[in-house]
């Protein structure tokens, strides 16, 4: 009689089991719009990229004109500024010009570097969304594990105390109530192990979080509802939204630099201008006894680059390269996102397969099997212990097809990252 009540308890109450909800959970976007707003790596890069443009405004302006003042046509056996018609205090000032326009690029390749580092910007946000959405993911992962792990113990807790009351009126063996006890210590090592793993996950996730990740509770998984109305027009490629990703976007502005960079090359062959204008004093009296006239100077200079071969061409040729450099990172890194992409949809399409499996015929085959063995022990046809190897397989087989939707969810974090669907 002992032995048909025990079993019908456990069967029940081993195959309950706990799914995080496919409801989006507000708390996970207001985290992470938090985690956004105070993240100082981001304002970092504003610093960044506002330090960038005010640079490119500074190199863009003429160079701050120089003044002259001296004496010429001093004699030297007198010292005297009257005695010499040609002796005058001289005042003078110099401004150079740029070559071409070369100041104007200098200024436009600033600012288009510092678009760069503002696209990084948003490079930056997609990290923060995948970063805390994968440690999200995980930690509901092991919340459910854990659930299903202290709902085994305390089934197995009452088992050693129904064994051990059987026990004492010879109605079980002591290797039953072994075999009960070493299945909670099981059960104890892994829920410290699991608990181990969810303080570790809160840890990380503070560095985003602050102390408030301590507190966190993922209890339900992303809804994914941008990523989902994407992939159900089943795109031939994803080159058009690839194209618009703030990583590939950064690198436009790499490209729109390099692009200055060969027209400020192409300024260096032109000539570099520069205007001189001086006032002369003088104190002496002319040949003809008349006070000397002051004297007026004006000069214009500039610089003629007649040998360009081992210096502007070279510079131009180097200008090209670079652009030639960036052109081949944007396409590489093309290439490379779509391949990703294209290993995701893979990862995604097998994993729904699997789940399927699970959910169609190893969840039922494995209740099937410990129903079997139930009715086994209920005939005296099984031991105790296949009765709690095949609930243990059941409930390995619960925690596989939990593994398996939070490798879905991981799944389409990441094509969220790369697709910039979040």
């Amino acid at each position: 009689m002992h032995k048909r009540i025990l079993p019908q308890v456990l069967g029940v109450a081993l195959l309950a089991s706990w799914a995080p909800s496919l409801i989006a959970n507000p708390e996970l976007n207001n985290l992470i719009d938090w985690a956004i707003t105070h993240d100082p790596g981001k304002q970092q890069l504003q610093y960044q990229a506002d330090a960038m443009t005010d640079m490119g405004i500074a190199s863009g302006q003429w160079m701050d004109p120089k003044l002259k003042v001296g004496v010429g046509g001093l004699p030297v056996d007198t010292f005297g500024f009257d005695d010499d018609p040609m002796t005058n205090v001289s005042v003078g000032l110099m401004q150079q010009f740029g070559r071409g326009d070369t100041l104007a690029l200098k200024q436009q390749q600033s600012t288009q570097q510092a678009e760069g580092l503002r696209e990084k910007m948003g490079v930056r946000e997609l990290d923060i969304k995948n970063a805390i959405t994968t440690q999200w993911i995980e930690l509901a992962y092991l919340q459910q594990a854990h659930q299903l792990l202290r709902q085994n113990r305390s089934l197995f807790t009452e088992l050693e105390h129904f064994l051990g009351t059987n026990y004492g009126v010879g109605a079980n063996q002591a290797q039953d109530i072994i075999q009960a006890q070493l299945q909670i210590s099981r059960m104890d090592e892994k829920l410290q192990a699991n608990e181990q793993m969810q303080q570790r996950l809160r840890a990380q996730l503070s560095e985003w979080l602050g102390q408030q990740a301590s507190t966190v509770t993922a209890d339900s998984y992303p809804q994914w509802a941008s990523l989902n109305t994407y992939l159900a027009t089943a795109p031939s490629d994803n080159y058009q939204v690839l194209a618009v990703h703030p990583s590939v976007r950064m690198v436009d502005q790499l490209i729109e630099s390099a692009k200055t960079g060969v027209d400020i090359a192409n300024e260096a062959y032109l000539p570099q201008f520069g205007v001189e204008v001086m006032y002369g004093y003088r104190q002496a009296n002319g040949m003809n006894g008349q006070p000397a006239s002051d004297l007026v100077s004006a000069f214009l200079t500039l610089d003629l680059p007649l040998f360009t071969d081992k210096r502007q061409d070279k510079k131009l040729s180097s200008a090209q390269h670079q652009l030639g450099a960036a052109k081949s990172q944007r396409d590489l890194m093309l290439q490379q996102m779509n391949a990703k992409v294209a290993a995701l949809l893979i990862d995604r399409n097998n994993i729904e397969q699997r789940l399927a499996r699970y959910q169609g015929s190893l969840l039922r085959q494995a209740k099937e099997k410990t129903r079997a063995i139930e009715r086994g022990y209920q005939n005296n046809t099984n031991q105790l212990d296949e009765y709690i190897r095949a609930a243990s397989d059941e409930l390995t087989i619960e925690l596989e097809q939990a593994r398996l939707n939070a490798d879905l969810q991981l799944a389409n974090s990441n094509l969220a990252y790369i697709l910039n669907k979040f």
